[in-house]
C-alpha cells in the first residue's frame, strides 16, 4: 500500500519518540488522523483545541519532550492560539499540527481556511506551512530539534489538507537544515571572569533562580553553586523549587505577589545574579533602582532577553548548566560573608507569620495548601490556575522540584491547569496529579473533564470556591474602592459537586480548617479522579501578611 504525505508525517513523529497527540479533529486533519490510528501512538480527544495544547504542555512540562497537540483548520486551528502563546511566554516545547484547506485555495477565503501561520507568527519559534510532501519529514525533525533546543518553545505546522492526501513515493529530504538557526555557543571567558570578580567584591549578592534554570536542567549545578557560595536565593514563579521553597537558603517569590522578605532582600542586595529570568514586570517592579545601583549580572540563553527589560551591569549570553559548572570552578574558594547571610534570615524571621487555622465558618486556603504538602511530603505534580488559587499555592505549598510545579507564569492563562494536569498524568505514573482551581477558572476548562473519564486519567481536583473572581475581587477593593463590578459569580455557580458526579467523578466539600485533614486523606486515597471543593472566604487576600493585608468585608 502506498504511503501518503500522512502517513509519512506520523511515522516521522513516531521516529522523534512521539508516543501521544492531543487534539480534536475536522476534515482538514483528517488524513493524519487516520494515519495515527494505524501507528503505535496513542491519541486523546479533548473537549476544546485550547484543552489539547495545555494537556501537550503539561506533558511536556513531566516527560521532558516535546508535547504534540493537533487540530483542524479555522477554528480549530485559532483555538489553540492562547495556549500556544503560554507556551511561548513560559518557554515550554509544543509542536502543533494544524490541518489547512487545499492548496489551491490558500488565500481565497475557503470554508476553514485561516491564517494561523501570520496569527501565531509573534509567539511561536517558528511556524511552517508544508507545500509540498517531500518537505514532510524534514520539517517535522526541524520543528522537534527547534522546540526542544536553545530556550524551548512552541513550533506549529500547518499542512494542507492535499499535501496530507498526495502519495509520498520516497526521495524526501529528512536531513535537518536550519542555515538561520544558530544556538548559542558557550559563555565568553571573560564575562564569566567579572562575574567571579563582582561576586568576590560585593557584600550582598543574591541570586534570582528563574524558570530557565529548569528549562536547562540545572537545578543540581545551581544547588552546588549556592552550597558552595551560601549565596542566599530568591525566585521568580517559574523558578520556585529549583532551591527546595522549605530550605534554610532559600528567601522567597519576588514580584507584586511574592513575600515581603523576597522583596526587600533584593531591594537590599548589593549584587543580584539573575538567572534564566525575563526580568518581567511581575517579578522586578524595582528595575529603575537596580539599574541605577548598576548591580545586576543577568545571565540567560537568549540574548534578547538580556537588556530587554532592565540593563544588566554584567550580561552572560549561554546555557545556564554550563555556565554555573564554570563558575563553581572559578568561585571555588569564594564564600558569602557570614553578616549578610545573618542580615537575611533576620530579615526572613522578620516576616514569618503564623497562618490561623481556628474554625471560622470557610476554609483558610493556605492552611490547606500547607496540610497538604504537609501529608503528600510535597512528592506530587501541583497545577494551578490563574488568580488568587495560584498565588496561594506558590506561596504556601512546600515545592522541593521545579518539575513538579506546572503553572502558567507569563501569560497568566485562566483554563491552564486542569488540561495541564491531564497531560501531566498522562506523561507518568508515578506520582499523584493535583489540579488547584478557582470556581472562575474552572469553568474556563470544566468540559475537559469528559477528557480525563474517557481516558481513565486520575487527577485530584481541589477547587476554592469562593463565588468571586477571586483576583479582580481584590484588585478592585485595594485600587477601585471596593466597587465591584463583574466579579461576583455566586447566582451562576453551578453545584459543582453534582457536576463531577455527573461525569461519575468522586466529590466531597468542606467548609472548616478542622475538615481539611481526612478531606486531604480520603481525595488521596482514592485511586481515580477526585474533587475536593474548597469553601473560602470572598475576602481572602493572597498578601504574606496576613496582620496587614487582611481584606474584612465591606459593602460596595
Amino acid at each position: 500500500m502506498a504511503m501518503t504525505g500522512a502517513d509519512l508525517a506520523v511515522k516521522t513523529l513516531e521516529a522523534n519518540g512521539v508516543s501521544v497527540i492531543f487534539g480534536y479533529p475536522g476534515a482538514s486533519n483528517a488524513p493524519l488522523i487516520e494515519s495515527i490510528s494505524h501507528s503505535s501512538i496513542d491519541y486523546i480527544l479533548t473537549r476544546n483545541e485550547q484543552g489539547a495544547a495545555h494537556m501537550a504542555s503539561g506533558y511536556a512540562r513531566v516527560h521532558h519532550t516535546a508535547g504534540v497537540c493537533t487540530a483542524t483548520s479555522g477554528p480549530g486551528a485559532t483555538n489553540l492560539i492562547t495556549a500556544i502563546a503560554t507556551a511561548y511566554m513560559d518557554s515550554i516545547p509544543v509542536v502543533a499540527l494544524t490541518g489547512q484547506v487545499k492548496r489551491s485555495l490558500i488565500g481565497k477565503d475557503a470554508f476553514q481556511e485561516v491564517d494561523i501561520i501570520g496569527a501565531t507568527l509573534p509567539f511561536t519559534k517558528h511556524s511552517y506551512l508544508v507545500k509540498d510532501v517531500n518537505d514532510i519529514a524534514r520539517v517535522i525533525n526541524e520543528a522537534f530539534h527547534i522546540a526542544t533546543t536553545g530556550r524551548p518553545g512552541p513550533v506549529l505546522i500547518d499542512f494542507p489538507i492535499d499535501v496530507l492526501q498526495e502519495k509520498y513515493n520516497g526521495g524526501g529530504n529528512e536531513e535537518i537544515n536550519l542555515r538561520g538557526y544558530k544556538l548559542p555557543g558557550r559563555a565568553n571567558e571573560m564575562q564569566l571572569k567579572k562575574v567571579a570578580d563582582a561576586l568576590r567584591a560585593s557584600k550582598k549578592p543574591v541570586l534570582l533562580a528563574g524558570g530557565g534554570i529548569c528549562s536547562s536542567g540545572a537545578m543540581k549545578e545551581v544547588n552546588e553553586l549556592v552550597n558552595r557560595t551560601g549565596i542566599p536565593v530568591i525566585s521568580t514563579m517559574m523558578g520556585l523549587g529549583v532551591v527546595p521553597t522549605d530550605d534554610e537558603r532559600f528567601y522567597g517569590m519576588v514580584g507584586s505577589h511574592g513575600s515581603k522578605c523576597a522583596n526587600r532582600l533584593i531591594n537590599k542586595a548589593d549584587l543580584v545574579i539573575a538567572m534564566g529570568t525575563r526580568l518581567g514586570d511581575r517579578s522586578v517592579a524595582n528595575t529603575k533602582g537596580i539599574e541605577e545601583a548598576n548591580k545586576l549580572i543577568h545571565i540567560d540563553i537568549d540574548p534578547a532577553e538580556i537588556g530587554k527589560n532592565m540593563q544588566p551591569r554584567i550580561p552572560v549570553v549561554g546555557d545556564i548548566k554550563d555556565v554555573t559548572l564554570r563558575l563553581i570552578q572559578v568561585l571555588s574558594d569564594y564564600r558569602v560573608n557570614d553578616d549578610w547571610k545573618a542580615e537575611a534570615d533576620e530579615l526572613r524571621e522578620e516576616n514569618r507569620f503564623e497562618i490561623p487555622h481556628e474554625d471560622t465558618g470557610t476554609v483558610s486556603p493556605r492552611y490547606f495548601l500547607n496540610r497538604l504538602s504537609e501529608k503528600t511530603d510535597s512528592e506530587v505534580y501541583l497545577t494551578t490556575e490563574v488568580g488568587q488559587n495560584q498565588i496561594w499555592s506558590a506561596n504556601n505549598f512546600t515545592i522541593k522540584d521545579p518539575g513538579k510545579f506546572i503553572t502558567s507564569g507569563g501569560f497568566g492563562t485562566m483554563g491552564y491547569g486542569l488540561p495541564a494536569a491531564i497531560g501531566a498524568s498522562r506523561a507518568q505514573d508515578k506520582l499523584p496529579v493535583i489540579a488547584v482551581m478557582g470556581d472562575g477558572s474552572f469553568q474556563m476548562d470544566l468540559p475537559e473533564l469528559g477528557t480525563m473519564v474517557q481516558y481513565h486519567i486520575p487527577v485530584k481536583m481541589v477547587l476554592f470556591k469562593n463565588d468571586r473572581l477571586g483576583m479582580v475581587h481584590e484588585l478592585q477593593y485595594t485600587a477601585y474602592k471596593g466597587n465591584y463590578q463583574m466579579v461576583n459569580i455566586e447566582g451562576g455557580n453551578p453545584d459543582f459537586c453534582m457536576l463531577a458526579k455527573a461525569y461519575g467523578i468522586k466529590t466531597s466539600e468542606i467548609n472548616e480548617n478542622s475538615e481539611i485533614d481526612k478531606a486531604i486523606d480520603d481525595m488521596l486515597a482514592d485511586k481515580e479522579s477526585y474533587l475536593l471543593v474548597v469553601n473560602v472566604s470572598p475576602y481572602e487576600p493572597t498578601g504574606d501578611s496576613l496582620n496587614e493585608n487582611r481584606i474584612t468585608e465591606r459593602k460596595a
